[in-house]
This record gives structure tokens, sequence and C-alpha cells, in this order.
């Protein structure tokens, strides 16, 4: 018989979790944890709980460890946090995971009535970063990440920080400033323009030099300011021997400024200022929406931004901070809750229960015994243990999955854009129509074939063909992130239309990240659940944990004996009740069959109560999403074992497309195999055992249930909850290709209608002042609409 086991629930004032305690009441409110009411307290002795005011129960729930921020004392690791410090201001951009709400923002930015040293606190809610200014003399960087930790937001601080490369914004190219440069030349020399288009008087004539003297000058910061790039990257392209779009771009814009110096010159005309003007503006522009993507997601992570700062060394029975990169073998280090292995060191001390679901996949810690290696990684969920280093940081484990070369391999080398293809062959026609046009008219008129040629190159600058890309990808960007997919970039866009072939891995990925689901078969009479609730709660094992969960508030009994058997169960004395909770082997001696789900059997003094049942808990749809790939080859493969397999079958069909108890090689490896045989790869995966195998394939997205926590170095990070989108998302990408396409056609007959005067060699200014502009307006309305209704055909909008 199965049994449920009901009772009155009261959510937590702060952050709104179930109580399992009556033990945290303040003024009526109800919380679960000391740290909920801590914050609570907190914030009601400075008047600030205006905090709640904004949203129902703002507060995340956190583990909630003890303050071991020691490492902040050291000047040198100090020093390299800092963005700036002198002797009365000290400024610090601090990332905190926990910003979620406008009450965070609330709260975060009136940090000063916490502490009148603080001079000033601000938010970035899309980077989840707090800047704040303060005074190094009344405050120090350890006490302010104290003060955030008390009211709930404690910073994550890794070394990545302390190198400054997530963080590093390359700015060298200013690329607002040349906008700006480019869209004042060229407002101005629209303005002094109109006079040429409307007509000049013969007492106006002299104004008409005077203007063209003036349009060369404001071409000259336009084109070797803000245009110089085009030329380097098509001189850069040239010397390697390829061909992109960036030469005809370079090729249009020195035409028209040196056919807008020679005609103003020599009086033969207004020259094409307006054009050359304009045609930068709109680049840059285009160039700048197409960097417009999601900085708030790290997309190129090592294991410095998973590792600590510093850790805590033992010497002579005293500890001290020593930073992360001064870590030597052969070292005594201290490892209390929570903290992460930074090398691959010997268990010396204390009981370790290792949570290795970052490098494996798996969420059940690992328990391990004195003398054993415990590799880095992995997380301590138990008490302080002690270690000794037998590894370099460089040399462990995990770095060396870093170091793998998949993860060397350049990503602009996977699969060419559009762009990147058709821009070889545009230019090799727009030269042999150029040169053509020229030697047409040479017998006739050198200086008609001259310009001729010039004007070929002018109206075929593919301006059109260098927006539609950036504009339509842009806005798919803008629709995937509205659905929880983050793209690293646009060329993303198009890798994703073109892969036929999606491998997924399991724990994480096509299952959900949470708590199992947990049912209980047999019969509990309410002493028999206070006892196994008073012997689970000794135990740090999650399936006990779970259990504890499960029965709720039920009243605690004090133990006299009390033996856990890591990984198998545990045996408790409870005054004259013994207790017996484990697998079946523990309690019988017998090994339990394959049966898809986890078991924990009671026994209470010699009565057989049942057993708990825990089964992993897939992603909602999963069999309808892969039913839904149907035109796509799909494979599983895991680092699990394979008891769920026949499950599993229901889904993937056939027993061949699914692999169990792969290593992390082995992941890199398959995907090798199907790339060799001509496969368009996407590799889907959660853990860092899946970070060679994403690199490896033509495309790796990470799937996680918090896009703050660390993921493995991917083009692309899909929330959990979006899961089930994947097939519109991959329909979504093709007919986004299909629109740049049709927008290479409309470019491509503005171009053949401009070429038909052009050629002819008497293309005037105002022809292509209007040519150019009409034919942006077009390519950028287009794609925005056709984009937008391609995402609301496919249910993305």
């Amino acid at each position: 018989m199965t049994e449920s086991i009901f009772k009155e629930k009261t959510t937590c004032y702060h952050c709104g979790d179930e109580c399992l305690s009556t033990n945290y009441i303040v003024e009526d409110k109800h919380f679960c944890c000391l740290g909920c009411k801590s914050v609570y307290s907190i914030l009601s002795a400075n008047n600030l709980c205006s905090y709640y005011n904004f949203n129902d129960h703002p507060g995340l729930t956190r583990n909630r460890t003890a303050k071991r921020f020691d490492y902040l004392d050291e000047p040198g690791i100090v020093n390299e946090l800092l963005d700036y410090q002198d002797e009365g201001l000290a400024i610090v951009t601090l990332y905190i995971p926990h910003i979620h709400c406008s009450s965070c923002i609330w709260l975060l930015e009136k940090l000063n009535k916490f502490n009148p040293a603080i001079l000033y606190s601000r938010i970035d809610f899309l980077k989840k970063q707090l800047n704040i200014k303060y005074h190094p003399k009344q405050l120090t960087l350890k006490q302010l990440v104290e003060l955030l930790f008390d009211i709930g937001y404690e910073p994550l601080i890794s070394l990545q920080d302390v190198i400054k490369k997530q963080n590093r914004v390359n700015d060298k190219d200013n690329l607002v400033q040349r906008i700006a440069v480019a869209g004042f030349c060229f407002g101005n020399v629209m303005l002094l323009s109109f006079p040429e288009y409307l007509g000049l008087s013969a007492l106006e004539q002299n104004f008409k030099h005077f203007f063209g003297w003036l349009n060369i000058l404001f071409s000259l910061p336009v084109v070797f300011y803000s245009g110089h790039e085009y030329f380097v990257s098509a001189w850069q392209n040239l010397r390697n021997k390829v061909l992109n779009i960036d030469f005809p771009l370079a090729l249009g814009i020195a035409v028209l400024f040196a056919r807008t110096v020679i005609e103003i010159l020599t009086h033969a005309g207004a020259g094409f200022a307006d054009t050359l003007c304009g045609l930068v503006f709109f680049l840059l522009v285009g160039k700048f929406v197409q960097r417009k993507t999601y900085h708030h997601i790290s997309f190129e992570r090592d294991y410095r931004s998973f590792f600590p700062v510093a850790v805590q060394v033992v010497t002579n029975d005293t500890e001290y901070p020593v930073p992360l990169a001064d870590l030597k073998v052969g070292q005594r280090i201290v490892l209390r809750h929570n903290e992460i292995i930074p090398a691959d060191a010997i268990l010396l001390k204390g009981e370790a229960l290792i949570d290795f679901s970052f490098v494996t996949g798996e969420s059940v810690p690992v328990s391990k015994t004195l003398g054993e290696i415990i590799y880095a990684g992995g997380r301590q969920t138990s008490e302080a243990i002690e270690l000794e280093v037998v590894k370099p940081v460089s040399q462990s484990y995990l770095t060396q999955l870093w170091n793998n070369e998949a993860f060397a391999r350049r990503q602009d080398n996977r699969m060419q854009t559009f762009n990147e293809r058709i821009s070889k062959y545009f230019t090799i026609v727009l030269l042999a129509v150029a040169f053509g046009s020229l030697i047409f008219w040479l017998p006739t008129s050198l200086s008609r074939g001259l310009a001729a040629f010039t004007a070929v190159l002018i109206v075929a600058c593919p301006c059109a063909l260098a927006l539609s890309t950036p504009f339509t990808m842009s806005a798919a960007l803008s629709i995937f992130d509205r659905n929880l997919f983050y793209l690293k970039n646009t060329a993303v866009v198009e890798q994703l239309a073109r892969i036929d072939t999606v491998v997924f891995d399991k724990t994480g990925t096509i299952t959900t990240a949470t708590d199992s689901q947990i049912t209980l078969t047999g019969t509990l009479s309410p002493l028999e659940a206070e006892l196994v609730y008073s012997t689970c709660v000794n135990s740090n094992h999650p399936l006990s944990r779970m259990i504890c969960q499960y029965l709720g508030r039920v009243k605690k009994h004090g133990i006299d004996h009390y033996k856990e058997t890591p990984g198998e169960g545990i045996n408790a004395l409870i005054g004259k009740h013994h207790i017996r909770i484990g697998s079946g082997k523990f309690l019988f001696g017998e090994v339990e069959e394959s049966v898809g789900q986890t078991r924990v059997h009671m026994l209470v003094n010699g009565r057989y109560c049942g057993y708990f049942a825990f089964r992993q808990q897939y992603r909602p749809g999963l069999q309808q999403t892969v039913e839904d790939l149907s035109l796509y080859q799909t494979f599983l493969i895991s680092g699990d074992s394979d008891h769920e397999k026949n499950e599993l079958l229901h889904v993937f069909k056939t027993a061949d497309r699914m692999g169990f108890n792969q290593s992390p090689q082995n992941k890199l490896d398959f995907i090798q195999l199907l790339q060799r045989l001509k496969g368009k790869v996407m590799m889907m995966g959660d853990g860092l055992n899946d970070a060679g195998a994403l690199k490896q394939s033509d495309l790796g997205i990470a799937v996680t249930d918090n896009i703050n926590n660390f993921s493995p170095g991917c083009d692309a990070i899909l929330d959990g909850r979006s899961f089930n989108k994947l097939p519109a998302f991959l329909r979504f990408s093709k007919s986004t290709v299909v629109i740049i396409h049709i927008s290479f056609l409309i470019s491509l007959t503005y171009n053949l209608i401009g070429l038909s005067y052009a050629v002819t060699g008497n293309l005037s200014p105002l022809i292509a002042a209007i040519l150019m502009p009409l034919s942006t307006a077009t390519i950028i309305s287009f794609t925005t609409i056709a984009t937008h209704f391609a995402a609301k055909r496919r249910g993305l909008l």
C-alpha cells in the first residue's frame, strides 16, 4: 500500500520555502531557518522592512555556511579584486547571483543604511553585478562581503574574478565613438547636400564649391577613423588569401571617397559624400546590433570560475589563507561544508561526502574513506575535512578536462555563415562587372570607362547584404532570449539551422536538477514516523534529507546509538527502539534487481515498514520533444549506470542509440565519430564531464536550471524550463536563415537596378543617395517583420 503524509504547510516570510520547524518565529512571522530569521532581524533593526513590499517572499534560499572570508585579509588578493583604491575611496564590483527582483535592487542600493562607510551602491540587473564605493579606512572588503552575506546576498568570488578575464571588455575599437562620429558627419553632409539635390541658382554657385569642401572635411574622419577597420580587415584577409565581405565594403568606401575628392577638386560634380557617410554609419550601426548579445552570461568559462580564490592551509595547528596559485604539493588544507576541492588530494581527517555533480553530472554525493584520493572539482557536503595536496591545481583531473585539445579549438572554424560563403563569389562577380564596364567603354572614352568602373563599385557595394544578417540575427536573438535560450552570438543561429544530429546527456539535461520524486510504499505509525525522522535527521546523505523533508514537522527523539555505513544504511537505537534504514542488501543481505528507481527500506523493532522510492524526474514533455525531432538523428550518452535504460527505450526507441557508463573522453570520442560520418552534431549537456564533448561538437548547448550556476564552455545556454521548445528553436533557426536568403535577393534587386545606371557611366549622386538608404530601410524593415512573424508561427511569441 502507498501512504502519503499530509501536514499543514507554513511558508517562510523571507524566502517562501516550506517551514519544517516552528523554532524560528519573530513577530508572528515564520521562517524556515535561522538564516532567513537573521536576515529579517537585520532588516528590521535598520528600518528596511519595506524590502518585502516590492515582492512576496523576495529572499532566496541558499546554503548558509560559516563565514570563511579570511582570504580577503590578504592584501594581494584584495588589490586584484578592487577596481580602484586610494586613501579615501575604494571601488569594487561584485557578482551577486541571488539578485532576482525589484526588492533585491531596492535593498542593495540602500547599503549605506547598514554602514555609513558605504558611499554608493548601484545594481546592474542583467549582469547581476553590484558596484560599491566605500571608505577603505572605515570598512574593509572582508567586512563588506560579510555584511552582504548577513543580509542574504553572498557575492560569488572566484579565481576568475582575480584574473579579471571573465569581465574584461574589449573596448579597443571604440565602436560607439566611431558610430557617433559617422552619424554627426552624415547628418551635416546631408544638410549641405540638399541645395545640390534641389538645384542652385547662378548667384549661389559659389556656395556649391564651399559646401563641397566642407563635405570633404566631414568625410575625412568618417573614412580614416570610423571606417578604418574595414580597410584593416580587408588587407589582412587579402594577405591570408581570403575574400570576405569587408573587401567589397572597403573597396566601395575607398572609391566613394576618391570620386568625391576628385569631382569636387576638379569642379566636375558634387561627389558622393552623403552616400559615403551614410554607408559607414549604417554599417557600424549593424555591427553594433550584431554585438548586442547578452553579457550577463559567461560562455568562456574555465576551472578558475569554479575554484575559490584562496584555501585554508594548516601548519603547526594554525590555519591561514593561501592564494590558490600559491598552493603547493604536500600542503595540508582544510575544507568546510559546501567548499570546493581545488586540487587532487588525499583525505587525512574527517568524513568526506563529496558532490561531484559539476564534474560527473551525478547529483548524489559520494563517501570517501581515509587515505583515499579525492579529485579536484568536488564539493564537500558534510563536516570539515583535512586533506593533503598531491597534485598542483594546474595538473588536477578537473583541469586536465579543460586542457583537452577540443577546448583549444577555435570556435570560428566550425561552420561558415551565409555571409562568409557568399562574400567570395559576390566580390568576384562585382570585380568582373566593374572591369567589364571599364573595358567596354575604354575604346570610346577613358573618362566614361573610369566613371562606369567606379560607379559599379559604388552602387554594388554590399551595404544591404552586410546589414541583412546582423539585423535578422539580432531580432532572432531577442526571440530566443525571450524564450530563455541564450546564444553566444549571431553566428550560432546559422549553426543551429544546419544541425542534423542531436546528442543528449542524461543527468541534469533530460532530467531536472531538482530533488527526485519520493513515494512511501508501506505503513508508518505516528511513532514509527518520528523514529525514522529522528534517525535520518542525523545523516547528511541527500536521500536522508529528502526523507526528513517528506515526513515534515514531527517530534524528534534523542538518539542513544548511531552508526552510518556510507552508501549502505543506518543502524540506530532510540530508547528501547531499534531502527535500521538502508538498501535491500544492508537490511536483508540481498541485491535488488534494477527497477528504475532507488529504494530505502525500513525496519523498526524488527518490523518491515516498507520503503521510500526515489525516481529521477524527467523534464516535462521529454518524449514529445524527442518525437518532434524525428528529422534529426538523436542519441543519449551518459556517465550514469543503465538502471533506467528500459524506461528510456520509450523515448529513444532503440538501445543502440543510448550509451551508459561513458567517461568524458568517451563522450568526446563519440562526437568525433559522428562528425567523421559527416554529421553536423549538436551536443546538449550540463556537467563539466560534458565540457569536452560540448566544445568538440559543431554546436554545444549547456542545459541548466539556474543560468547563474557554473556551466561548461558552450555556444548557448538553455534554461531547463524551455527544454520542450527545442524543436521550435531548431525550426525557427531554419526560418531565420531563409529570411536572410530572401533579404539577399532584395539587396541583389536593388544592386541590379543601380548597376543599370552604373554601367552606362551616368550614375548621379542623387540616384546613389536615394538607392542606398532606401535599400537599407527596406532590408531592416523586412528582416524585423519577417523574423517576428516566423517566431509567432513557431509559437515563440
